[in-house]
């Protein structure tokens, strides 16, 4: 499942940055499930509270190499809404030197409210 994937990527950002602790053992929790994303929070202790900004700033660049090594976008819905279908948030440096983008696809509307099997929904009204 994807959200496991995130949720093994966070922390592994937590646990190579400097200053956050091995225990308690940093956490992710899944705190909504909005209508186009899902939103994540990440716990994660320290005992040097004077170096917040460090620390918080050091984990956002190793939440951004984890996701990008994995091949995970981070993106917001606006962005996905208005892309053009066929750029990647992935930095080129962390693509495969074979990485093709997809075409970008068109669906004609009467394809609009076709059943996955191809099939036009039945009209039981008529």
């Amino acid at each position: 499942a994807q959200w496991k994937k995130v949720h093994e990527l966070l922390i592994a950002a937590a646990r190579s940055t400097e200053h956050i602790l091995e225990n308690p053992v940093p956490f992710v929790l899944q705190t909504s499930l909005n209508d186009f994303y899902v939103s994540y929070e990440l716990n994660a202790y320290t005992d040097k509270p004077n170096m917040m900004a460090k620390i918080y700033s050091e984990l956002h660049q190793n939440i951004q190499d984890k996701f990008n090594e994995a091949g995970v976008e981070i993106m917001s819905p606006h962005y996905s809404a208005l892309r053009d279908g066929n750029q990647t948030t992935i930095p080129e440096d962390y693509l495969p030197r074979s990485y093709a983008p997809p075409a970008f696809r068109i669906f004609p509307l009467e394809n609009l409210f076709r059943k996955p099997d191809g099939k036009a929904p039945s009209n039981n009204n008529t």
